[in-house]
């Protein structure tokens, strides 16, 4: 609950359950923290002072920040004024806006507090720190800020001092502990992608190391502040090294800091992450970066040892989108084409072709084509004046030299509802780019009048598939890429920023089949965030599977809620991210952008909306399959039953159970359970070989009854969440081959699992995922059992990774959903 008091201040109130149910108050005077903006900014500075950074802490209502003394270049202060700060050290440091890191240049001393000491120190400081960071720059160009980029030698140093204002004299507050793990990082971040976003973790001049060495999520942790609050991300907090060495959890350890103080700190980061927002309209300024590395902590007081903000003014907003008419995109009942030879099979022609082949009437098309007046029995027209009804979608399949023009007269006439840009050159190259934004511009206009004129899908589309619009406009060939056509039940769409991606993946797994196939292209208008925030409110679609590979500013935010909204509705979303190399890290810039840098920002945004993370294009696949046909099963928990007559296999199940991302456990069979297979197994006379455990390693002699009736037992076993079945194919009792290779061990026989697992696996709530793992002779049994609705992997491990990925993440989703109703 957030209350405004007099003099601007406001009272953020949040309930946190650590230790106590007591609300935490924050008394934030945003009203002095602008008015350090105000006067760095009448300086000509967009940063703050380590000084000034201190104070907004303490208007903050942070509890600790150390007193200070600035010393001013060119002063002269009488040793009263420097022996007043307490204790009997002090620490020194360099001020200046150009130089972040200032450890690296010498630019931090821990000396004695003696008049004379801090004298000579500051004097010392005031020459060799120009010189140390003249020589860094120029040894490693990178480290340089724009204004130092191009200078050298002598022009280099004197800018360099130039701009050093003096020396921050600081209180010396030693902390409870230096052993490691006892230093905290927090800071606030503006993203162009999904603005604001808030990290913690380890602290210390090591920290990027920390990060790269330990496993995901443990030194370091990252959320929007828009979807979290302070509580909550202390939970995901408390998940870190960082946090058990604070706490006092890890041998000879003691606790140095309550959770309170924490979730405190934690509640005013998001608090002045919000109000400081690029997307906060009554903002007066945006904080760029705000990093405090690190807090220390003595006698239970957290201590900021360093900070650096960096703060711009508010930029415009993007423009709204109608982003509403994505629904007569994707289900037209009037389409219009241009660029369809009439002597040739060009894109246009293709398009046209795939159109008709999905089932759409050719009554409710029109090709724009002068001096013909119809083609193929569908109407054409010279121009777009010459419709006679207002078209929903309007394909736009000429050359990138063209679009320009036609897109004005379509702005113009406002003859359709949506359009798709089929060609690229719109941004894709340094030289497209001027080209690109005048297109955006002309687009973004139109959408401020009236109805919001049409919205845009590319360019660089590579075109839909629509089940439910019945139609297909793909520029690929049908004999290139085959599909399957007609009326069925599809439960899921896929969206795609790069068209190849999207049909490489139909290609491979034509299974996927979803009702909907979208290719994004250059999001010159209609976004990633768009099309997921249309879609997640579709009943007919339970899977969204995305692949991207950057959003439009702020779209990762919008995204990142629609996945959230998608989620909490019933659905799953399945993600991938391209593009992962880390963040660089640049002068101007502090520890955060590299700890927290783009792909771990979106990942982590994405995760705790909801959405199912895939790291590989495999994983992806996987997930995408296995949310289709496990969607409507019930995921109880984490507890695996996994079966093989392969001992390899077995194993090797039970070896992939765990990692970063998930974490399984092997289930332990009831005693109903255990006497159960324990007859299955003796009926076969497998008993003698075969002991009842978890993995369960039934012999290359369980035939296709014992596999069918092994997991007819496993799945009544309320112990059990899910069964992982290797169905080996070259068992010589099993029944896995077509008729064509053998009619003795063809899966065609009655009785086979062929036959009769898609079966049971189907009349049962819990998932059930088979392994074939053998050669090409083993397709057609892959393929019946697909079409019979199983999920089938062709090895044990990818089957166990796969699973125990989705379980995981439907039931961080389910804990979103109940969440949710609390609300």
């Amino acid at each position: 609950m957030l209350t405004k008091n007099k003099g601007n201040k406001k009272t953020a109130m949040t309930t946190q359950q650590s230790g106590s149910t007591s609300p935490v108050q924050l008394r934030i005077d945003f009203s002095a923290i602008t008015n350090l903006f105000k006067n760095a900014k009448e300086q000509g500075r967009q940063t703050l002072f380590e000084h000034e950074t201190y104070e907004l802490l303490r208007n903050s209502g942070a509890e600790t920040p150390p007193r200070t003394n600035f010393l001013l270049k060119g002063s002269r202060l009488s040793d009263e004024e420097l022996m007043a700060m307490p204790g009997s050290k002090v620490v020194m440091k360099i001020v200046s806006p150009a130089i972040i890191h200032k450890t690296e240049v010498g630019g931090v001393k821990m000396i004695e507090k003696l008049a004379e000491k801090i004298r000579s120190t500051w004097r010392r400081m005031m020459y060799e720190v120009p010189e140390n960071y003249a020589r860094l720059i120029e040894r490693d160009p990178g480290h340089a800020p724009e204004i130092y980029r191009h200078l050298s030698g002598e022009h280099l140093l004197q800018s360099i001092s130039r701009d050093i204002q003096g020396v921050l004299m600081v209180q010396f507050m030693p902390p409870d502990s230096e052993a490691f793990g006892n230093e905290m990082i927090v800071g606030i971040r503006n993203t162009r992608e999904f603005g604001m976003i808030i990290s913690a973790g380890l602290g210390g001049t090591d920290t990027e190391l920390y990060a790269e060495r330990f496993r995901k999520g443990q030194a370091v942790v990252a959320a929007s502040t828009v979807m979290t609050d302070g509580l909550s991300f202390f939970e995901l907090f408390r998940k870190t090294i960082s946090y058990r060495k604070l706490a006092g959890l890890t041998r000879g350890q003691r606790r140095i800091v309550t959770d309170e103080q924490i979730v405190e700190c934690f509640c005013s980061m998001i608090e002045l992450a919000n109000y400081y927002s690029p997307l906060n309209p009554d903002s007066p300024f945006v904080i760029e970066e705000l990093e405090i590395n690190p807090f220390a902590f003595t006698d239970f007081l957290m201590v900021p040892l360093d900070g650096m903000c960096r703060f711009s003014t508010p930029g415009a907003l993007p423009a709204a989108r109608p982003y509403q008419k994505i629904g007569k995109l994707l289900k037209p009942a009037k389409i219009g084409i241009i660029g369809v030879s009439t002597t040739r099979e060009n894109y246009g022609r293709v398009i046209l072709n795939n159109i008709l082949a999905n089932g759409y009437e050719k009554e409710n098309i029109r090709i724009i084509k002068s001096g013909i007046e119809s083609f193929e029995g569908i109407t054409c027209v010279p121009d777009l004046q010459a419709l006679e009804w207002r078209l929903d979608l309007f394909v736009v399949a000429v050359g990138s030299d063209q679009v320009a023009t036609i897109v004005d007269e379509i702005i113009k006439t406002n003859v359709a509802e949506a359009v798709m840009l089929i060609a690229g050159g719109m941004g894709e190259t340094g030289e497209s780019l001027i080209r690109a934004s005048e297109l955006m511009g002309k687009i973004k206009a139109a959408h401020a009048i009236g109805d919001g004129g049409p919205v845009f899908l590319g360019a660089n589309c590579l075109g839909v598939i629509s089940h439910p619009g019945k139609y297909d406009t793909l520029f690929i060939p049908e004999v290139k890429l085959p599909k399957q056509r007609g009326n069925r039940k599809r439960n899921a769409a896929f969206i795609s920023q790069s068209g190849a991606f999207m049909i490489t993946r139909l290609s491979k797994l034509p299974e996927i089949d979803p009702a909907y196939m979208i290719s994004v292209g250059n999001q010159n208008d209609l976004t990633l965030g768009d099309i997921l925030r249309y879609l997640k409110d579709d009943p007919a679609i339970d899977v969204i599977g995305v692949y991207a590979e950057g959003f439009q500013d702020f779209d990762g935010l919008a995204f990142a809620k629609a996945v959230h909204g998608a989620v909490v509705g019933g659905k799953d979303v399945i993600f991938y991210k391209a593009g992962r190399t880390p963040e660089g890290k640049t002068a101007s810039s502090g520890h955060t952008a590299s700890l927290a840098g783009d792909y771990m920002v979106c990942e982590s945004c994405i995760r705790q909306a909801g959405g199912i993370v895939t790291e590989t294009f495999s994983q992806f696949e996987d997930l995408l399959m296995l949310s289709q046909r496990l969607h409507n099963k019930k995921i109880h928990g984490n507890r695996l039953a996994a079966v093989s007559g392969a001992g390899f296999e077995a194993v090797g199940m039970a070896d992939n159970i765990q990692s970063d991302d998930y974490q399984m456990q092997m289930a332990v069979f009831n005693t109903v359970t255990v006497l159960k297979l324990k007859q299955v197994l003796k009926e076969k006379g497998l008993d003698v070989l075969v002991e009842v455990k978890n993995p369960l390693d039934i012999n290359p002699g369980a035939d296709d009854e014992v596999h069918i009736k092994v997991v007819d037992t496993l799945t009544c076993d309320p112990h059990v969440d899910a069964v992982v079945i290797g169905l080996d194919p070259l068992s010589p009792v099993m029944r896995t081959l077509s008729d064509t290779e053998s009619a003795r061990y063809s899966f065609n026989n009655p009785g086979s699992i062929a036959r009769e697992m898609p079966r049971l696996v189907a009349e049962r709530d819990k998932p059930v995922v088979g392994v074939v793992d053998g050669g090409r002779l083993y397709d057609p049994l892959v393929d019946h059992l697909a079409a019979g609705g199983m999920t089938v992997f062709r090895s044990s491990d990818s089957a166990i990774r796969a699973l125990s990925r989705y379980i995981e993440g439907r039931l961080c989703a389910e804990q979103l959903r109940e969440k949710h109703k609390l609300r």
